[in-house]
């Protein structure tokens, strides 16, 4: 026996506009992530300094486009998409900090995975504050 399934959603213009903004914005933050990986990420010490680069600007970033964004309305929705939810959305990760602290965790490098989890986590929250208060 088949089963088939079908989703049907309905998509106005506008929303395809918003869709394909978030598209193009996390395709160019994901291919600058990569970039500063390869840059950056340390195979000799297994220290991902590109990561860690690369979640701390988009979290600056961030604090400064939704700063913006409320700051008199500064950027428009379909802007604020773009770079908020697009490019800083790819431009950062969560999956690859979750899998970095996990080869820290298997390896035994406890110190390593303390300090990245702890530094990631306190700078990253400042840096949206900072990129916030830049805008005020």
């Amino acid at each position: 026996m088949e089963w088939h399934f079908f989703i049907y959603i309905r998509v106005t213009n506008h929303e395809m506009k918003q869709a394909i903004l978030v598209f193009l914005g996390g395709g160019v933050g994901s291919v600058l992530r990569y970039v500063l990986g390869k840059l950056f990420n340390s195979t000799e010490t297994g220290i991902p300094y590109g990561t860690f680069a690369a979640n701390i600007l988009g979290s600056l970033l961030i604090g400064i486009i939704l700063g913006l964004a409320a700051k008199n309305e500064s950027l428009t929705s379909n802007q604020t998409l773009l770079l908020a939810t697009g490019f800083c959305g790819g431009f950062t990760t969560f999956a690859t900090f979750a899998y970095e602290n996990h080869v820290f965790l298997k390896s035994g490098d406890f110190a390593s995975f303390a300090f990245y989890t702890i530094a990631s986590f306190i700078i990253g929250f400042l840096a949206v504050f900072a990129g916030m208060y830049i805008v005020k």
